[in-house]
């Protein structure tokens, strides 16, 4: 099903990575207290795009990670024999040690998982605390909160999500030992790791962390700056934490000691929160109903809300064929990319990034109106995913830019609320995994901003995940549906997704990104590319990255050339480049001439992830 495509190998050379992070360090003088607008607007800045990148191919299981330390740790467990799942908990744990400002067991996790017969969906996604209310982030005037003042501190951590859905899914689907999953991610922790490029170039760039006597401590030097590329870091704190878990499950974490000292420094520092024990041990993982739709030949599935990922996937991909069956010129055909001299190589035709940004920017606006946590406020789902609303939607889209979507009128619509006006945000981590009978996993992980909410504890991150809530809880007497409510979950844009041929049921790919709300964008792409323009793995996640927020079309800064950026202009386009750090892992399954099926896969070249089989 899908081709060959011949990259050339994106990678650039390790020494020119260290070279410039180094540069950067000598940059990075200790700093003295930073205001709280000093944060990057994108927490998960650029730290390189690798310009050897090939599609990794593979018999019987491969695993996929944003760090070749987590995704060997997955393959690892895939050769003794282990499920998907299994692959995905020691990739779990080794990404908390090797990449704490992206995900780890402080945060939270949305899972689809296939075990050969049917897809499930486990929800890990953090909730707010019961002490928590709707004016959470306003100020004494009312005013909404700058994004660092709510996220540094307790205030904005959530209670942690991801072990509970991890041992959820392992009671069901796990093959190896629970204890034996973690063996990898404590190896490492007591042994140590060398600090990674990307790594050091999160801490360089982060005016908060000295203000953080633990990651102070553990990040940087006596004299205040970074540990340098290369430098042996040891966790043993993190170490004794993942061996109780190994040996007491999740508990070890939810009660007890560790539990103990979460709430402490939750509640106990300048910003604090309302986390408890009893937040804590009252947490509970939710197996959903997957949010499977129709696409040409294929079958997508997705995470139901409190994610609007899938939801977006589904509307995106939908739009784009109900445009296509109205009118043949708005068809999106296999085709080759335009080749380039930029780094990724190519780039796609003007009109395909015209159509699929319109059609995102319909979903974006949907998104912000109606989609939210569904225990706590209705959302049409049915509706928004409908063929004839898409067709709908899809008649709104012409020759030149819609400019900013409004939202629609789907069917189920219960109670009329106020448009979430609230910043995006961009974050997280994403593990992919095959295994020897077939199963399969897409698990996208977080502690939402970069190194979440700057709590460490025992050699962990805290989460900020209740920044991810509408800082607004009301707009002209109306509701947001996103507002903070004690024990809900915030609404995420995370779009881990499994797809699958129609006709046969087999399972044709598993994929999904980090990204905060550019998620939606990066994961639409890569399927379309695989898809539609029958691009390998590799060769869809390396394509450049662009779309739409409904806002400005954005396009990833210098992967595009000024004949593209004309183009969408002279259809009306208001055009932004800049920095679109995906984190995108794929793998698919491919048939060779006489129809034998192994598996192809990749990673993106704007990490440091690989993906690794038999």
């Amino acid at each position: 099903m899908f081709s060959a495509f011949n990259l050339s190998h994106y990678r650039l050379s390790a020494l020119s990575l260290i070279a410039a992070a180094l540069t950067l360090a000598a940059c990075n003088a200790p700093p003295s207290a930073p205001s709280v607008t000093a944060l990057p607007v994108a927490p998960e800045v650029a730290s390189g795009y690798r310009t050897d990148m090939r599609t990794q191919s593979a018999t019987h299981h491969m695993a996929a990670a944003a760090n070749p330390l987590a995704a060997e740790a997955g393959r690892e467990m895939l050769r003794q024999g282990g499920s998907a799942i299994d692959a995905a908990i020691a990739m779990q744990a080794v990404l908390t040690l090797v990449e704490p400002q992206s995900s780890g067991i402080g945060g939270g996790a949305l899972i689809m998982l296939w075990d050969g017969k049917t897809v499930q969906a486990y929800d890990g996604r953090e909730t707010a605390p019961a002490g928590a209310t709707e004016k959470l982030f306003l100020q004494p005037d009312g005013k909404p909160m700058p994004f660092t003042q709510a996220q540094i501190g307790g205030r904005s951590v959530g209670t942690p999500g991801v072990l509970r859905a991890l041992e959820l899914a392992h009671q069901k689907h796990g093959r190896l030992p629970w204890a034996q999953l973690f063996e990898p991610a404590i190896r490492l922790a007591e042994q140590g790791f060398p600090i990674s490029p990307r790594l050091h170039t999160m801490i360089a760039s982060d005016p908060f962390l000295p203000r953080s006597p633990d990651m102070a401590s553990y990040f940087l030097n006596t004299n205040g700056s970074p540990k340098a590329v290369g430098t042996l870091l040891k966790n043993p704190a993190l170490a004794a934490v993942l061996k109780r878990i190994a040996k007491e499950g999740p508990d070890a974490l939810y009660r007890g000691s560790i539990a103990q000292e979460i709430t402490a420094k939750v509640q106990g520092n300048a910003n604090p929160g309302s986390l408890s024990m009893t937040d804590l041990q009252g947490y509970a993982a939710k197996e959903r109903t997957p949010l499977c739709t129709d696409y040409k030949r294929w079958q997508v599935c997705g995470m139901p809300p409190p994610s609007s990922g899938g939801i977006a996937v589904a509307q995106i991909l939908g739009t784009l064929q109900a445009l296509e069956a109205q009118d043949s010129r708005f068809a999106l055909p296999p085709l080759k990319p335009v080749k380039t001299t930029t780094p990724a190589g190519m780039e796609p035709a003007p009109q395909a990034v015209h159509l699929i940004a319109e059609a995102e920017r319909l979903a974006y606006a949907d998104r912000g109106l109606y989609v939210a946590d569904s225990d706590f406020v209705p959302v049409p789902v049915a509706g928004l995913i409908a063929p004839r609303y898409l067709a709908d939607r899809a008649a709104l889209i012409g020759e030149r830019s819609m400019g900013t979507a409004k939202p629609g009128h789907p069917d189920g619509i219960r109670v009329a609320y106020a448009p979430d006006r609230s910043p995006m945000r961009i974050s997280t981590s994403q593990v992919v995994a095959v295994d020897d009978l077939g199963g399969a996993v897409s698990m996208t992980t977080t502690v939402e901003a970069a190194f979440g909410s700057h709590l460490m504890v025992q050699g962990f991150m805290l989460n900020n995940q209740m920044t991810d809530f509408s800082f607004i809880p009301e707009e002209n007497g109306q509701p947001v549906a996103n507002r903070v409510e004690p024990g809900k979950r915030p609404r995420s844009s995370m779009a881990p997704t499994l797809i699958f041929d129609r006709q046969s049921g087999e399972l044709v790919a598993t994929v999904g990104s980090p990204g905060g709300s550019q998620i939606i964008e990066y994961v639409a792409k890569s399927v379309v590319a695989m898809l539609d323009w029958n691009m390998d793995p590799q060769a869809a996640i390396s394509l450049p990255n662009f779309g739409s927020r409904n806002g400005p079309t954005e396009l990833e800064q210098g992967q595009f050339t000024p004949t593209l950026v004309q183009a969408l202009k002279d259809k009306g386009h208001v055009v932004n480049e800049i920095d679109m750090t995906s984190g995108t892992q794929a793998i698919v399954r491919v048939r060779d001439a006489q129809g034998k099926a192994t598996w192809a896969g990749g990673a993106d070249p704007r990490r440091e992830g690989e993906a690794l089989g038999d």
